[in-house]
């Protein structure tokens, strides 16, 4: 009797084996959010940009081509920028009367890019690129301010908060909050991303910012009745911002975590200190408190030195040793007319590789283009020897 029961769960056991090994064979093809990376982060931002390659889904397809034949891995793709989304949007049509850009009228570029990256196993990120700016090059603020003007950033002078030619909403209101969450959530509820992305500009505000009356309402209620401090990068004043940012993206993490608890959870700010200054970024803070999966910071420099120095900043003392599991710089491929030499790229890619850091994340994808010679060349070599 118990030589037949043996035989049985042996039978069992190799029955369950074998349904195992028919399961991981049918899904072996189809990227999925649920494993784990089994390779390095190898990116690059996707942009309607000074770049034609979301016009069109043939342009689409040979974009995705391209990455997957330079090694690249991960494309985080545009989904929100100068106040419009690149897929239809009911939140932003309730807001402005428009449910996507203008120039995707009848298409949906982010389906598009999901459907194309899939099929080569290729992550797609959605890149929330303008976060909580709402226009650039416009002093009016552009359709978001016009429909909403309370929802305006103020400086010291009482005008729209302006930096880099840039405009903004007041990240501090809970309406623009809320706004900004329900565009990140709308995609990830209605799209199959691999994960969500913001930049310097999500969650960010200049720190010449804050000047509003909702704002200075909060911080005279959390300081006694004291106004804020007129310069704008007082240290104090400073931090009691960055960290109601922090206090909205641990909000908007646990939103997106209740949604889809494996997404992808990436940020790419400016480089620290740098970023809090400037920005309100206090991304080390992000980190320690376990909010993001993902850290890009964007190490766009000029020149191999000044490159080392950065990267030399971030890996032996802005990130503990657990958090630099989760850093990939992001490396400067085109801006303008500038694009580094191979040269210069491989320096860079080089340097990460002797820090232990084994992905990078490229702006932008044109510059893949121009730069075929190293990334189908010493880039794809490299990631193949190290398989």
């Amino acid at each position: 009797m118990a030589l037949l029961q043996s035989k049985r769960s042996y039978v069992i056991l190799l029955g369950s084996l074998l349904l195992l090994l028919i399961f991981s064979t049918v899904y072996k093809g189809n990227a999925s959010k649920t494993t784990e990376q089994d390779a390095a982060v190898r990116g690059v931002w996707l942009t309607n940009v000074a770049s034609d390659a979301l016009f069109s889904r043939e342009n689409i397809e040979q974009a995705v081509a391209t990455c997957a034949a330079s090694g690249i891995n991960t494309i985080f793709v545009v989904t929100w920028n100068r106040a419009f989304t690149l897929y239809p949007s009911n939140t932003l049509q309730d807001v402005t009367g428009a449910s996507i850009h203008p120039d995707f009228e009848g298409r949906d570029p982010l389906k598009e890019v999901i459907e194309a990256a899939h099929k080569r196993n290729i992550k797609v990120i959605a890149w929330f690129e303008f976060g909580f700016s709402c226009a650039y090059e416009d002093p009016t603020g552009g359709p978001i301010i016009e429909a909403k003007p309370h929802w305006a950033s103020k400086d010291i002078e009482g005008n729209l908060t302006e930096k880099n030619n840039f405009q903004w909403m007041n990240a501090f209101h809970p309406e623009v909050q809320d706004f900004v969450k329900s565009l990140v959530r709308e995609v990830v509820e209605n799209y199959d991303v691999d994960g969500i992305q913001g930049d310097d500009r999500l969650p960010a505000l200049p720190s010449n910012g804050g000047y509003d009356d909702f704002t200075v309402g909060l911080y005279k209620d959390a300081h006694n009745g004291e106004s804020p401090p007129e310069n704008h990068q007082d240290y104090a004043w400073v931090k009691w911002r960055s960290a109601l940012l922090t206090t909205f993206l641990q909000d908007m993490v646990e939103e997106l975590r209740a949604v889809d608890n494996e997404l992808i959870i990436s940020m790419s700010p400016s480089i620290y200190p740098w970023s809090e200054e400037n920005y309100l970024q206090d991304w080390p803070s992000w980190m320690n408190l376990g909010l993001v999966d993902l850290i890009v910071p964007q190490v766009y420099r000029y020149n191999f030195e000044a490159y080392k120095k950065e990267m030399d900043k971030i890996v032996n003392g802005q990130l503990s040793e657990e958090n630099l599991k989760k850093f990939i710089p992001g490396v400067l491929l085109q801006v303008d007319d500038y694009n580094p030499d191979d040269v210069l790229l491989k320096q860079m890619v080089d340097y990460n590789r002797d820090l232990g850091v084994e992905g990078e994340v490229f702006f932008f994808y044109e510059g893949i283009k121009k730069r075929k010679s190293y990334f189908q060349g010493p880039y794809t070599e490299r990631t193949a020897d190290e398989k």
